[in-house]
This record gives C-alpha cells, structure tokens and sequence, in this order.
C-alpha cells in the first residue's frame, strides 16, 4: 500500500528512501501527491538557499554568436568568457531547433512512464551501469536531499546505446549528441589554441573528450521552493559542459563577492561552462565555476546536459604548453577516475572538489 501524505512529510527518512527511490516514483511522486509542506528530509540548510539579496540583477554571463567563431573576435569572446566568467551561453551552433525540441520532449516521455517502468534503471536493477535512473546527488552522502529525478546515460557507442538506453528516448538523445559535437570541437579547437596547443592530435582529443554523458534532469513542481534546492553548489568533473535549459530557468552561477548571476533561457541557445578538468589542463586560467538550480513552485522544469570528459583511465595535468614559459604547475598529475570517484563520494560542497588535485605549497 502506498504511504499517505503525513508518512511522507513527518516519517522516516526509510519511508522517503522507499518511495522515492527503491519504487521508481522518484521526487516527481511525491510532488504530485499534492503535497502543501516539503518533506523534511529535503529542507536545506539556509546557507545553501539563494535569496534574491545574493542576486546581482544586473549582471549576466556573456550570449556569444557562434555564426562568426572563425573571426577572431568571437574566438576572442569565448576565451575570455572562459576565463572570466567559466560561463557563456551561445546561439547560431548549428544544432537545428527541432533536434533540441525533440529531445526535451523525449525527456518529458521519460519521466511520464510508470514507476514500475522508470524502476528498471535504479543502480541496482539497471542492465547497464551506463544506464543509471536516480533521485538527488548522492543520497548517501546527503544531509538534506536535492529535489531532482535524473536519467544519466554514459555514452559507451551507439549500439550499446541502441540495445540498452530507454526507447521512449534513445533516438533523439543520440542525434541531439550527435549534432551537437561538431560544435563542441570548434570551442575546444579555440580554446586549446589560446593555450599554446597549436595541434588537438590523439592524445589530446582523449584527454579533452575521450567520454561522454548525458543527463536529463527533472524538477517537479516544489511546494516550498524557498527551503530546497535542484542541484545544489558544485562545479562540474567535465572538460565542458554543454546545457540545454527549457523555458522555466532556476539555473544560477556564482559570481563575485559570494553573489549570484541567474542564467536566463535564450531561445535556441546552448549554455557552455567550463569543467574541473579543462581548469586542471589550463593550469587555472579557464575557471570552473560554483553553480546551482532553484526549484519553482509552479512549474516542472527540465534540462539536459552533456557532459565531455576525459576517459576515467587517463591522467590529467596542466597541458606541457601551458608550463613552457615556466608558470609553475598548480595542479598534480591525478587519474580522472580517482578525481571523479572523489566527486561522487561526497555531497556537493561546491569548488572544493578541485582541492584534490591542487599541490600545496
């Protein structure tokens, strides 16, 4: 039998566990219970809530037009919103409007299957460990649990993906990745060039986007947005990050003096951040930055990123050309795999996932 709504809100955080998550109905369940009050287990402590007097309303992160990356004033703008900001959205990539269309409506298909369905790809039923369904970060690990329901899909080739991916989706996750590497491969071209790498050759292309995964994210309807959190403060493990946001927004990106920047949704566009490990090769002149994602009390949101990646069996450092002048290394030579293990460990605790990695003097 089903718990009521007051076991819910007032049990155990067993009760939680065994609804939310060993059942399949996800975060998405309970807030379509209705529920008036969040569950206590998922109210956050109130450092990590972002009130509108941590908001600087006049400033956002920089919207790049990519028709002209080949000129060296978008080139240009891309390099310095990687320094400065670690954030930027673009426009014109040449990802057709109806291929982002069709994903984030097959993302929406997904998290409309039964529980029963969506409970196949828990961890521990899953036919894959590529294909991971889930609720929160690292629930673990968690004092208080985030308010998101994710499908996470490592991409291994395409008939690994073609076998074992949901049906509801594949199709349109696969060509949506697809369409989206070529621009992915025109950033990082710019951006290594700007650090002195005059060639991406093999081994480069593997430490730069030797794997890949893709998210989609889900963000029910939250009955207190204000004591909650979607994602909570971290930066990303990735080399890049490629966003697609839907029309609802929640996403935000730290900004100076422990203010934060909201990351509207442009039409068409593609938000790109900057991961630890592009930090890591770039000695720290391209930043990963602190981001996050509120809740809304009256819409569902999704979003769907895409996560490029070394491979885990690689070993990453600051890029040779970086240190040819004598800039010393900040970083030690650390194998991705043990960097993302230490990750997923841990609650999200913002940047100081990146202390693995950085030599103490």
């Amino acid at each position: 039998m089903a718990p009521t709504t007051a076991v819910l809100i007032n049990g155990s955080s067993d009760a939680i566990t065994d609804f939310v998550l060993k059942q399949g109905n996800g975060v998405k369940g309970l807030s379509e219970m209705g529920l008036k009050n969040l569950p206590k287990q998922y109210i956050q402590p109130l450092e990590e809530i972002i009130s509108d007097a941590k908001i600087m309303p006049q400033a956002s992160i920089p919207v790049i037009d990519m028709s002209k990356l080949d000129g060296p004033t978008v080139a240009e703008a891309v390099c310095r919103a990687a320094e400065r900001w670690g954030f930027f959205q673009i426009i014109n990539h040449g990802v057709p409007i109806d291929v982002l269309e069709d994903v984030k409506e097959s993302t929406h298909r997904f998290f409309r299957l039964p529980a029963e369905e969506k409970r196949k790809y828990l961890k521990e039923l899953s036919p894959s460990n590529n294909v991971r369904f889930g609720t929160s970060f690292s629930p673990e690990a968690e004092k208080a649990l985030e308010w998101k329901d994710y499908l996470s899909l490592f991409y291994v080739s395409e008939d690994e993906a073609s076998a074992l991916w949901p049906s509801v989706c594949k199709d349109q996750v696969l060509d949506y990745m697809r369409r989206s590497e070529i621009v992915i491969r025109r950033l990082l071209d710019v951006l290594v060039k700007n650090l002195k790498v005059t060639e991406i050759d093999e081994t480069k292309e593997s430490l730069l986007m030797g794997s890949r995964r893709i998210n989609l994210n889900y963000y029910p309807i939250c009955p207190n947005p204000e004591l909650t959190v979607g994602i909570g403060r971290h930066s990303d493990v990735s080399t890049l990050t490629v966003l697609l946001q839907d029309d609802v927004g929640g996403l935000y990106v730290r900004g100076d003096d422990d203010y934060w920047i909201r990351v509207p949704p442009v039409n068409g566009s593609l938000v790109i951040n900057v991961g630890d490990a592009l930090q890591i090769m770039s000695n720290g002149r391209y930043k990963s930055v602190e981001h996050c994602v509120m809740t809304d009390g009256s819409k569902n949101r999704i979003s769907i990123p895409i996560f490029i990646n070394p491979r885990p069996s690689d070993k990453i450092s600051p890029f040779h050309e970086v240190l040819a002048s004598g800039e010393k290394a900040a970083y030690k030579e650390v194998l991705y795999s043990d960097y993302v293990k230490h990750f997923f460990r841990k609650a999200h605790d913002g940047k100081k996932t990146i202390d693995f990695a950085k030599i103490r003097i």
